[in-house]
């Protein structure tokens, strides 16, 4: 089966020229390393940026690979441990150019950060920080409440989502939950970490966490709802962001956004608290509201575009486990047994407990539970635990016996499908972090 990729140049689909795939970002000198081919193959070798040949290794038949359609075959090289520029070629084929470096992911791990300031709406991005990204101020104009267009609203701020303008509570809930227990379970990785943003007052992760969290408590009414998004009523043209104007509107509350927007929060109040006690305090109030309104509306409140929208919908069929990550935060962050309750009763309904997309809140609730240092249910922790480790046996499974080692199914190729895999991998992560920590 012919491989595709996306030529962003000249914005077509070609035919991949490669049949030795690789990681392309390369391999650390110890890690463990595999080339896979998608042709009968015997054996390899690695050559260098000149052509010399720096290793020589043998491939075997892996056998037929369901999700690509492919037979595979793969040729390990986890004992070539010399740094280096390289390709690995075979019969008449050769992979991408690849490296072993002992600081091979560095230049990704600022890339992935940094693509958040690229994101920001509501500001220009200088050239000095932004480089040939900037642009012109953007979505700065008063939004209209949708349904009642005579009231208008400060909603500036936030990122802009993965393809659009628009900006969406639960969906940036996720992303910035995402950034800050990166930030809580693995903090010596930020340390002194710096992607060249305006702000330098703490460390850059959260400087950068703090641009979405301002604006979603700009997204809650004074009755502690938060509305669920705000749009133009219609996808913006190829244009950037500055000439997208068309007018904003601030759409209805809805309860899985009022209980994303309070989990969040409660979860950034404390890692804030050392470096800004006074904007983690405005955190906590933000989401003891959310709190507070969820008590007064105890029944989902959907949302559903109005019949002339077609921006992004981020619509739920239930709030059971973000009602569940919102009091699992609120115990962690204040130690209340009130909120421990509801987050026992919350668990009465049925939801995944590894899940941490955009659409289920689970797995969020269960790490928030299982990292608070107030007493915990030994039982319940156990359990969540638990659920982690096999849902990371489950996908290793899944993993070992695909041709090219990702722990996908059929089924989760689908829209937004690298958002599948790297929850996969958190879930990797989650899971190795708790078996190295000795819990």
């Amino acid at each position: 089966m012919d491989k595709t990729y996306f030529d962003r140049e000249k914005a077509s689909v070609k035919k991949c020229p490669f049949k030795i795939f690789v990681n392309q970002l390369g391999y650390c000198p110890e890690s463990v390393k595999t080339a896979v081919m998608s042709f009968p193959c015997e054996s390899f070798r690695i050559i260098d940026s000149g052509g010399v040949c720096r290793y020589e290794g043998k491939a075997s038949l892996f056998g037929y690979d369901e999700n690509s359609g492919d037979t595979v075959y793969r040729g390990e090289f986890s004992d070539f441990t010399d740094e280096g520029t390289y390709r690995i070629v075979s019969e008449n084929e050769t992979s991408a150019e690849f490296r072993i470096a002992e600081n091979v992911y560095g230049k990704v791990f600022d890339d992935v950060l940094k693509a958040f300031y690229y994101l920001r709406c509501g500001c220009g991005l200088d050239e000095k920080y932004a480089g040939v990204y900037k642009h012109g101020k953007c979505h700065t104009s008063p939004a209209q409440l949708y349904d009642d267009k005579k009231t208008a609203a400060d909603v500036s701020g936030g990122w802009h989502d993965a393809g659009d303008y628009g900006r969406y509570v639960t969906a940036g809930s996720c992303a910035a939950a995402h950034l800050l227990y990166a930030y809580k379970m693995f903090p010596s990785a930020f340390k002194n970490r710096r992607i060249d943003i305006p702000e330098s007052d703490m460390p850059d992760i959260l400087a950068e966490c703090r641009y979405e969290l301002e604006w979603l408590m700009k997204m809650q009414r004074e009755d502690g709802g938060v509305y669920h998004k705000v749009t133009t009523e219609h996808h913006a043209p190829f244009v950037m962001p500055e000439d997208d104007n068309a007018q904003l509107y601030v759409f209805a509350v809805s309860s899985s956004a009022t209980a994303d927007c309070g989990a969040v929060c409660a979860l950034a109040s404390g890692v804030y608290e050392k470096y800004d006690k006074t904007f983690a305090e405005k955190l906590c109030r933000t989401a003891e509201k959310s709190c507070q309104w969820l008590e007064n509306n105890p029944d989902f409140v959907g949302f559903e575009n109005p019949e002339n929208c077609n921006t992004g919908g981020y619509g739920e069929r239930d709030d059971y486990s973000n009602r569940f990550w919102l009091y699992a935060e609120m115990y962690a962050l204040t130690g209340d047994k009130k909120y421990h309750d509801k987050m026992k009763k919350a668990l009465e309904n049925t939801f995944p407990l590894t899940a941490m997309g955009y659409t289920e809140m689970g797995g969020l609730g269960a790490l928030a539970y299982l990292l608070c240092s107030y007493e915990t249910d030994a039982n319940l922790a156990k359990s969540f635990l638990d659920n982690f480790r096999r849902e990371a046996e489950r996908l290793k499974d899944i993993a070992d016996k695909c041709g090219y080692g990702c722990a996908m199914e059929e089924k989760d190729f689908h829209w937004g499908s690298n958002m599948t895999l790297m929850i996969h991998g958190m879930i990797f992560a989650v899971n190795d972090y708790f078996e190295k920590s000795g819990t």
